[in-house]
């Protein structure tokens, strides 16, 4: 039974210890922020914005002119659809 329990504990660990693992974010010739923004899709990004403001939230759908993020942070119940050419900036978690 003890073996049972630390294979179960083992298994749980490892897949624990892989969804804390950041992805590294790279930039290829051609990239706009639209296709890396893409690439986030489901993920939490930061966008900063023409102003200065910060909107954290789960990429939910990216167009040539939109971004929609998904549970903000502070708004777990509310989106944002945001002007994609007002973005001056997105940042990704990269290190846990």
């Amino acid at each position: 039974m003890r073996k049972i329990w630390v294979a179960v504990m083992f298994l749980f660990c490892i897949g624990w210890m892989h969804t804390g693992f950041a992805e590294d974010i790279s930039i290829k010739a051609g990239d706009t922020l639209q296709t890396l923004l893409e690439v986030q899709k489901g993920k939490k990004v930061t966008v900063r914005l023409l102003g200065g403001e910060e909107l954290t939230g789960r990429v939910k759908t990216v167009s040539k002119e939109l971004l929609q993020l998904g549970e903000l942070s502070g708004k777990e119940y509310f989106d944002a659809i945001i002007d994609v050419t007002k973005i001056t900036a997105m940042i990704v978690r990269t290190k846990e």
